[in-house]
């Protein structure tokens, strides 16, 4: 599995010889050793998801709990040594304290006692009678669970077990369901503790919460970017030139756009006096580098659509010539499809078990049958195997995606009789997939992963791996993933000027349909979460939709990236093995020949105007066209 080698492969006498570069019926498993290495991965990940299962409760981040075990709104296991723990608490969705006038922190504990509740007194209580009075009436109890409403009066402890008198109207407020005093004196003395509190939970904790609070608006946002991305799909399967134009426009407004408003939030935080929580002030940092990030992405992105203007018109017959490939594969378009189903499974699972973690620790009785929860040591480890897993496991589903088209592709390319395509394309890729060359995508998924992680010291790495030629020769030639890179490395290294000068444009193209995606879920985002801002990091949410976002555009919009690559790797092949004669016949048509001849008359003209102007022409290197002597020669006979 060494990269390192010779470029040809060794025939059966022992002689090195060229590689013949067509699709292989016989098949061999390729880098099964990081196979078995991603499945003892993976089992370690099914260890952290138990142990988070039993030991966490993500629950108590958002929905709150009381001061006996009691997760709010929920039914409990019943904790040992806490007589009051284990109830049934569906209907009591809101956290009540006996003294919430007089509350302190000790300890990183607030030192009242805390009950689930149906419903918070919307009036000021005087007396027990006006206590258990509100208990019938309202069916909410407001005094400890032991303690039964007609006994509120009898009672000689019941001074001790319901609240403090007077109990001040209250209402229930949106950060973990706590029921808030509306008297001012209290409401003060209240928040000051509620922020203390806030501000001594960690960063991971307060990221947790705001993940929890802001749920239902990341459901609805990811659903969102699949809309739009359905649509970019629908756009560059039915491309025109003024559908360019319009999708152009649309995401230089979506860029200045969400610049616009991500600074006009950011000067907002930064003139509100009344911030005080440490979550809006991590909202404020967020959004300063959010902001800057965000220029600078427009600055660049805005002149490289100056620079690459002229392109237009040759992109949209690129997009032409793909949708004539995937014409003949239609079912390449629901691809993404299971990709995205796929994705959102493991999302869900990957947060579910993180939120497990951040909540793992075990119940302890105190007196008074009280319980408290301590964390457990190591669970930070576990955080960061856990987040390994997240891009590893996202790298390997949609490298998956990419194998899988690239199969089809160069299945469909590499037959002779272009009037009868084989049958099951899509279904023979993912057989060939998955019966072979589950390591290759693996090991590429892994180097990505390690790449990603310490991106500037690896950006030459990510680079070199990212690129679908590597799988593009798994799927031709059935070998490994280094001998793959080899080989791919060296039969586009005489032609990889012309095939970036051919694909840059239709490839930028498709990032910014990922950005149109990215720009206007963004956008729905800073509208869903800038109206919770106070008591999560609703930043970080939005930064998960954002990259959310752009996983789903980049699942859908990768079947025209993977196909325009596909199609100019087999060309480049099609070039070096054949010459067009009667015994060694192209595979490309007429049209894909003519675009690429086309282009790499403009590429040449290009390369000569800038020898000139630099005027150092006895030095540069001219662009050689992919297309051979005798058939441009052929070519300029036709013409």
């Amino acid at each position: 599995m060494a990269c390192c080698g010779g470029q040809g492969q060794v025939s059966l006498n022992g002689i090195s010889g060229q590689r013949e570069w067509r699709p292989l019926i016989y098949r061999k498993c390729t880098d099964v050793l990081w196979l078995v290495l991603f499945f003892l991965f993976w089992a370690g990940l099914m260890f952290i998801t138990g142990y988070a299962i039993t030991a966490g409760a993500a629950e108590r981040l958002v929905f709150g709990y009381d001061s006996f075990g009691n997760i709010c709104g929920k039914k409990n296991i019943h904790v040992e040594g806490a007589p009051l723990s284990g109830q049934d608490m569906t209907n009591k969705k809101h956290v009540f304290f006996l003294n919430s006038c007089s509350l302190e922190m000790k300890n990183l504990t607030i030192n009242s006692v805390a009950l689930c509740v149906s419903s918070c007194p919307q009036e000021q209580l005087n007396s027990l009678e006006d206590v258990q009075l509100f208990a019938k009436n309202n069916g909410s109890c407001l005094c400890v669970y032991n303690l039964n409403i007609s006994s509120y009066l009898l009672n000689p402890k019941a001074g001790e077990l319901c609240p403090t008198l007077p109990v001040p109207p209250s209402k229930s407020f949106p950060f973990f369901n706590r029921c808030v005093p509306q008297n001012p004196e209290c409401y003060s003395q209240f928040a000051s503790v509620l922020i203390n509190a806030v501000n001594e939970m960690d960063v991971f904790h307060r990221v947790l919460s705001g993940i929890m609070a802001g749920r239902d608006a990341v459901i609805g946002l990811s659903v969102l970017a699949l809309v739009f991305s359905l649509i970019m799909v629908l756009t560059f399967r039915f491309i025109t030139t003024l559908l360019v134009h319009i999708f152009i426009t649309l995401v230089v407004f979506g860029l200045l756009f969400v610049s616009s408003v991500l600074w006009w939030l950011y000067c907002d935080y930064i003139n509100d006096p009344s911030i005080e929580l440490e979550t809006e002030k991590e909202n404020v940092k967020f959004l300063l580098g959010f902001s800057i990030i965000s220029t600078m992405i427009t600055i660049i992105l805005l002149s490289l659509i100056l620079a690459l203007r002229k392109r237009i018109q040759p992109t949209v017959q690129l997009f032409r010539i793909a949708n004539k490939t995937i014409s003949s594969i239609p079912s390449l378009l629901f691809q993404p499809l299971w990709t995205f189903l796929i994705l959102i499974f493991f999302w869900v699972f990957w947060v579910a078990v993180l939120l497990s973690l951040g909540t793992a620790g075990s119940a302890r009785v105190i007196l008074g049958g009280q319980v408290e929860y301590t964390s457990l040591s190591g669970i930070r480890y576990m955080w960061w195997y856990h987040l390994v897993g997240l891009i590893w496991t996202s790298e390997f589903i949609l490298t998956c995606q990419q194998m899988t088209i690239a199969g089809a592709v160069v299945t469909c390319y590499f037959n002779r009789n272009k009037s009868s395509p084989p049958r099951h394309q899509i279904l023979s890729s993912i057989s060939v997939l998955f019966c072979y060359h589950q390591g290759t995508v693996v090991k590429g998924s892994f180097l990505i992963t390690i790449a990603r992680i310490p991106r500037i010291i690896f950006m030459y790495l990510y680079d070199a791996l990212k690129e679908k030629h590597v799988y593009l020769a798994t799927a031709i030639n059935g070998t490994n993933f280094c001998t793959s890179a080899k080989d791919a490395l060296f039969i586009l290294a005489k032609n990889s000027a012309n095939i970036a000068f051919i694909d840059c444009f239709g490839d930028f193209i498709i990032f910014l349909g990922k950005v149109f995606v990215v720009c206007f879920t963004v956008f729905g985002g800073l509208m869903a979460f800038n109206y919770h801002r106070e008591f999560h990091v609703w930043v970080v949410p939005l930064l998960l939709v954002a990259l959310f976002a752009y996983l789903v555009a980049h699942s859908f919009l990768s079947v025209f990236e993977v196909v325009m690559d596909a199609l100019f790797f087999c060309f480049v092949i099609d070039m070096e093995t054949n010459d067009g004669s009667p015994e060694k016949p192209y595979f490309m048509d007429q049209e894909l020949l003519s675009f690429v001849t086309h282009s790499t008359k403009l590429a040449e003209g290009g390369n000569k105007r800038n020898q000139k102007t630099t005027g150092n022409s006895e030095d540069g290197t001219e662009l050689q066209p992919m297309v051979r002597r005798e058939q441009r020669r052929r070519d300029e006979t036709i013409e």
